[in-house]
């Protein structure tokens, strides 16, 4: 299925990287969706929600061995969607969430909860947890999707790693493969500075993306 739209953006796509900045929001909707496509491809068209997400089977598997151990652990992703997903599968295996996203009315309580341990998950979406927040309770990080700005991933993995920590931290990033999140990869590890403005809305030319970059992702 993701090959499907993969086929589909890729030719949209490589037909407007002859003017990238004046093209630069539609190919930042196609990468986004490639994006979501690599998590579930429900989250491009609601008719697939019958077709098995990877992610969220191997999440569910981790995050049950992790609590079956008294663990405590971080979820994080930028899709709000997905992390509904993600919290539907996990309670429905039994397992006790809480949940931070932008529309959350009663961050406080949120909070408190889960630092109270009334819940061994928390699901954070990556606005509403980047800042702010001290959670030393936990001492797992899972990272649904790979963030292009090495410094907004940093925000998130910090949550756990504050003052009072007293515990290992473990981090697990999960990156599909075959798909597009391997090509950000390997890209930002040559571009570290490339996807802090292109993938949060900023425009090609300061992030220096070029067609080449952009048809790497596409390949």
């Amino acid at each position: 299925m993701y090959q499907t739209y993969l086929q589909r953006e890729r030719q949209k796509v490589l037909g407007l990287l002859g003017d990238l900045q004046q093209h630069r929001f539609e190919i930042f909707r196609s990468l986004t969706l490639l994006r979501q496509a690599s998590l579930d491809v429900a989250l491009v068209d609601p008719k697939h929600r019958a077709v098995p997400s990877t992610k969220l089977d191997v999440l569910a598997e981790q995050v049950s061995d992790l609590v079956a151990e008294g663990h405590r652990t971080l979820v994080f992703s930028q899709f709000t969607r997905f992390l509904d997903a993600a919290r539907e599968r996990l309670e429905a295996a039994g397992i006790r969430c809480c949940y931070l996203d932008g529309g959350t009315r009663d961050r406080a309580t949120v909070l408190a909860e889960f630092k109270k341990g009334r819940a061994p998950v928390f699901l954070i979406s990556l606005k509403a947890g980047g800042f702010g927040l001290n959670l030393t309770e936990a001492d797992y990080c899972i990272l649904l999707d790979p963030w292009w700005n090495p410094a907004t991933e940093a925000q998130a993995v910090d949550r756990v790693h504050r003052i009072g920590q007293t515990r290992n931290v473990m981090v697990y990033r999960l990156v599909a493969k075959d798909t597009i999140e391997e090509k950000v990869m390997a890209l930002k590890a040559r571009k570290a500075e490339l996807f802090g403005s292109v993938l949060d809305g900023g425009d090609f030319a300061s992030a220096q993306l070029t067609a080449a970059d952009i048809r790497d992702l596409l390949e």
